[in-house]
């Protein structure tokens, strides 16, 4: 009975962390302009709710921005010296990986300070409230699980 109960736990745990990965979600910044001067994204996150294990995908010309990881104050004063990172290979991805405020920047003079930076609240993984939106799935694991189970195998596809 006791191995039995294991791999019945085994399934469970399978199965609640496919769940949790498979909820996560990629978020195109800025849409299909991507991120660019010009957008409001304060607006842009409007709406929207950010959960860890979900990933920001920044599009951009490599020449014309960059990425930028700032402080609190760094997003305030548009500044990136102290920058937690910075990329400007036109085409960043974040993996928000914690609870919190994340914010980014472009660090080409005078962009943030015309609006091209954004903050990103990120709860706690779990359910999506009602009515808003968590951007597009993107199958967080392989296609297919396999686990043992009172004596079967048991297959779980992942689609």
């Amino acid at each position: 009975m006791m191995i039995m109960a294991n791999k019945l736990y085994l399934v469970a745990v399978l199965v609640a962390s496919y769940a949790a990965l498979s909820s996560a979600r990629t978020f195109t910044v800025g849409d299909d302009q991507g991120w660019m001067s010009g957008i409001d994204y304060t607006d842009w996150t409007s709406g929207k709710t950010f959960a860890v294990g979900d990933k920001l995908l920044f599009s951009y010309g490599s020449q014309y921005h960059t990425v930028t990881e700032v402080s609190k104050s760094g997003y305030y004063t548009c500044s990136g010296s102290d920058a937690l990172s910075d990329d400007s290979s036109g085409w960043t991805v974040v993996t928000l990986t914690a609870p919190g405020t994340r914010y980014f920047i472009c660090n080409i003079p005078g962009l943030c300070s015309s609006g091209m930076k954004l903050s990103v609240t990120v709860a706690e993984s779990g359910p999506v409230p009602s009515g808003a939106t968590r951007g597009t799935l993107v199958p967080a694991m392989g296609s297919v699980v396999v686990a043992v189970a009172t004596g079967a195998l048991v297959k779980l596809a992942l689609f």
